[in-house]
């Protein structure tokens, strides 16, 4: 069992940065694929990035490509997303999460197939 904790979350202006912490406890992260997924207000939850437990290839989602960045730091057991020209579009509570697939080179955009899941940060970007 793993437990994550989310931060870094608050209120930005258009254009500006934050980035995302996932602190985990219990296990070791590495043994994850880990992602971070987005739920805005009134809308379903919805895929942002993930790195693979393996070596470390990413994926995002279209509407974040070449402005968000997944990250992972196996000795601090932790996972970041610095988020760049953030837009009022990206508001939303944002939720890291774990999954314990055996394969290395893999990741899924489903959230449906992680297993753990923090209790989400608050990104606001103002207009």
């Amino acid at each position: 069992q793993v437990q994550l904790v989310e931060s870094g979350g608050g209120l930005v202006q258009a254009g500006g940065s934050l980035r995302l912490s996932c602190a985990a406890s219990g296990r070791t992260l590495s043994m994850y694929v880990m992602g971070w997924f987005r739920q805005a207000h009134g809308k379903e939850r919805e895929f942002v990035a993930a790195i693979t437990r393996g070596d470390g290839s990413t994926g995002y989602a279209d509407s974040v490509k070449g402005r968000f960045t997944i990250s992972r730091d196996n000795a601090k057991n932790t996972v970041y997303l610095q988020m760049n020209s953030l837009k009022p579009d990206d508001t939303a509570v944002y939720y890291c999460a774990a999954d314990r697939t055996p394969y290395y080179s893999y990741y899924s955009t489903d959230g449906t197939t992680y297993d753990y899941w923090g209790q989400g940060t608050q990104v606001t970007v103002s207009s």
